[in-house]
């Protein structure tokens, strides 16, 4: 079954003075300016929401390679930076994972953790910047 996820934003004035209201499906609602945009500043970026989606994609990914090799995760705790250069765009997404796998040595989680990466869809759909798995980390 094909599931499409929507969003919508309201944006009132110009760029650099202006702000908007972007509001998900779920119901969920954030400001967004420029300001936040270029220097990082308080409100909610797009940068954060594709953050936000790559962070929880990878969870998945990983959560399902892991059970594919056997592996069933007790936790995994994802984040994800995305950079943005005004002028230039988005620049990248680094990912930073720890998990508790019971029965898993490191090396073969970071190997699991590099094919989820490739195999996450929301990395194919940012297949245009360099994505970075920073850090793996097997706990416990």
């Amino acid at each position: 079954m094909a599931v499409t996820s929507s969003a919508s934003t309201v944006w009132n004035g110009g760029l650099a003075d202006g702000s908007g209201t972007t509001t998900l499906k779920s119901g969920i609602e954030t400001q967004v300016t420029w300001k936040a945009r270029a220097e990082g500043t308080g409100q909610t970026t797009p940068e954060e929401l594709i953050a936000a989606a790559h962070a929880s994609c990878f969870s998945m990914a990983l959560s399902h390679a892991l059970g594919e090799a056997g592996h069933t995760p007790s936790t995994i705790s994802t984040s994800a930076e995305v950079g943005f250069v005004p002028g230039q765009g988005i620049t990248g997404s680094t990912l930073t994972v720890t998990a508790t796998v019971p029965g898993l040595d490191q090396a073969e989680f970071e190997r699991i953790a590099n094919e989820a990466k490739a195999g996450c869809p929301v990395s194919q759909a940012l297949a245009g910047i360099e994505i970075t798995l920073a850090s793996a980390t097997l706990e416990g």
